[in-house]
């Protein structure tokens, strides 16, 4: 096959109606997630049964989830630790029964503040800035009871799936404008009406969730899933290790720097700092391209879309090249981990910046070609669900806005021929 022909679009990918909330997968919104359909169609192409898959990007864990569904172990790594905890609760074992008593507490106790005309009991606020900006004192009230609540939960499995749904009740009851990533307080007219019922949604969601999982455990394979917050970026690699090295690796890295693609920082700040996670604001800055580099890239198949956003403006290519700096780093140290047989599936989007297209896809198939990785195909496919932005303002005047990404790359290599048929 030549190489054009390695990369070609197939809309069987696109699962336009597809269930992408099955299992634990509908525990937590977060932006751009992988849809669960594309890392069950890796792993049944290339997965190996009692094998160890890698995610070095898992954020909420949806490659972890189907691995262990398949009967991979797996391990994801994150820098963001709200999403290293929805992750981790999403792939583990929780004993039905003790959530199940838990559960009947926790409704039973917010049934009695209902019978008592909603009087909440008192209870210490966490120290968050601007807090009253972003709630009001009812919802800080009602927040602050919960969180105290579920604090004393002893079985720590039991206390973060309920912290996982506190989580996603956090941003929802907030004055956010819930269909942005980036925080931004809803306007004047829709404040008036915005009166959220703190202790209903959470409840929903917790049975929403519990469901979920009742489904994930019964199909759980008995394997190994872990978390860890090791930054690949940075060389650090994660454990448990196979001794063999990891056999697939499954993942959707970011698509950019987090100031001007998906800010992950920003999208979970506030969740974070009333569970009290640590560095809640400074995620979007140690990500991808948070941290300007004085290295640069040499015969990349970025280098010449980046030195055209260059003549155009200064400030953003070092911003898209110190992203691909820390990709290449990040890939460096993933290489390292793979068998002499692994599978890479790398999940990526061509984003667009000042009107010039970034081959994100190629960028990849070089990279590890620098580790004896063959490039065996990428595999085009529209983007009919995943919640992300579809436009961006190349020129950061108001009303001018450019298309990013309506289609992603599944970018798959090989360090031997295997022949796959999807």
């Amino acid at each position: 096959m030549s190489k054009a022909n390695l990369k070609y679009k197939d809309e069987s990918w696109d699962f336009r109606e597809a269930d992408t909330k099955e299992y634990t997968h509908c525990f937590h919104a977060y932006p751009a997630m992988m849809i669960p359909q594309i890392a069950r169609k890796l792993l049944k192409a290339y997965g190996v049964e009692n094998g160890w898959l890698l995610d070095p990007y898992c954020g909420t864990g949806t490659s972890l989830v189907e691995a262990s569904l398949f009967g991979m172990h797996s391990v994801g790594c994150d820098i963001n630790p709200l999403v290293r905890l929805i992750a981790n609760v999403k792939s583990t074992r929780i004993c039905l029964s003790a959530l199940d008593e838990t559960l009947n507490r926790l409704n039973n106790d917010l049934f009695q503040i209902e019978f008592q005309e909603g009087k909440v009991p008192d209870a210490p606020i966490p120290d968050i800035l601007n807090l009253t900006y972003w709630f009001s004192k009812e919802v800080i009230k009602s927040l602050a009871y919960l969180r105290a609540w579920i604090n004393k939960i002893e079985d720590e499995t039991v206390r973060n799936f309920i912290l996982v749904a506190f989580s996603e009740t956090v941003r929802e009851v907030s004055y956010t404008r819930n269909g942005e990533f980036k925080l931004y307080r809803m306007s004047a007219e829709r404040l008036k009406d915005f009166n959220p019922d703190v202790f209903g949604l959470l409840s929903k969601k917790l049975s929403r969730n519990r469901q979920g999982l009742a489904t994930f455990l019964e199909k759980r394979k008995n394997v190994e899933a872990s978390v860890s917050n090791a930054n690949t970026v940075q060389g650090e690699l994660p454990l448990p290790r196979p001794l063999g090295g990891y056999d697939l690796v499954v993942t959707s890295p970011p698509y950019g720097d987090s100031h001007t693609t998906v800010a992950y920082g920003q999208f979970s700040r506030l969740a974070a700092e009333w569970i009290g996670l640590p560095n809640a604001r400074k995620i979007d800055k140690i990500a991808m391209g948070g941290q300007r580099s004085k290295e640069t890239l040499t015969d990349s198949p970025v280098s010449s879309a980046i030195e055209k956003i260059h003549s155009v403006d200064e400030k953003r290519a070092r911003e898209v090249l110190a992203f691909y700096i820390d990709l290449e780093r990040s890939i460096n140290s993933v290489a390292q981990m793979l068998s002499p047989n692994a599978t890479i599936c790398y999940v990526v989007g061509n984003r667009r910046v000042k009107e010039v297209m970034l081959p994100t896809d190629a960028f990849i198939v070089s990279a590890f070609r620098q580790h004896g990785f063959t490039h065996k195909a990428t595999i085009v496919r529209n983007i009919p669900n995943k919640r992300m932005p579809k436009k961006n303002s190349p020129s950061n005047i108001a009303g001018q806005t450019s298309t990013t990404m309506h289609e992603e790359n599944i970018v798959i290599c090989q360090r031997t021929t295997r022949n796959h048929n999807f």
